[in-house]
């Protein structure tokens, strides 16, 4: 005979099974450019589980996805109040900030974003491009170095890191890092180019400098 606690089991299981389906949907189609549904999909997560952090961060994508950036940070923001260990939150509010041109505090919130998830792909991609633009190198190539200690094979992460030797003048860092590179993919035309500038400052005697030196 079932209790009444057998069927409060029962309910909160069938909720949480409804939670996850109307997020796969709205990740599905967020993937396929589908963002009212995607929207639709994830607001209704959100009513049905109020204290996940995950709904906001998915409409927080979508609001990225149709530079919607206010409602974007608006969402992160709630999912950075439902959960202060969200690493997507931190990531998401950091776009928002670079596509605004806000370098700095999109700096520091892909940094919060990797203390948290070491192996988050977009903030330490977003963090190379903040990094260029800010000129300052020292904290990417760490987290870059700590990514490839795990994923040896990805070479747009290890064309990132290539870039960032070259540009600290750490010129055969940046041309072993390279050579790895044309071994998983010969064809890689951008990993050829910055060899040969690599090369020939080497050849030159030239540590450090520009790119373009």
């Amino acid at each position: 005979m079932e209790t009444e606690t057998d069927h409060k089991f029962d309910k909160e299981e069938g909720l949480d099974q409804h939670y996850q389906v109307l997020m796969e949907m709205g990740d599905c189609y967020a993937a396929a450019s589908d963002f009212e549904q995607a929207r639709s999909c994830y607001r209704k997560a959100a009513d049905l589980s109020p204290d996940h952090a995950g709904p906001y961060v998915g409409l927080g994508v979508v609001g990225i996805e149709t530079e919607s950036l206010d409602d974007a940070r608006a969402a992160f923001e709630v999912a950075r109040k439902l959960d202060s260990a969200c690493a997507e939150a931190y990531a998401g509010l950091a776009m928002v900030h670079q596509k605004r041109k806000d370098y700095q505090p999109a700096f520091e919130l892909y940094l919060k974003c990797l203390e948290l998830d070491t192996d988050n792909l977009v903030a330490l991609l977003g963090l190379f491009q903040t990094s260029c633009q800010k000129g300052t190198f020292d904290k990417i190539t760490q987290y870059l170095e700590v990514y490839l200690d795990r994923h040896p094979g990805d070479t747009s992460v290890l064309f990132c890191l290539a870039t960032l030797y070259a540009k600290d003048g750490k010129l055969a860092k940046a041309a072993d890092a390279l050579e790895t590179i044309l071994t998983l993919e010969p064809d890689k035309a951008e990993a050829t180019a910055l060899l040969e500038n690599v090369r020939r400052r080497l050849t030159q005697g030239q540590p450090t400098g520009a790119l373009g030196a």
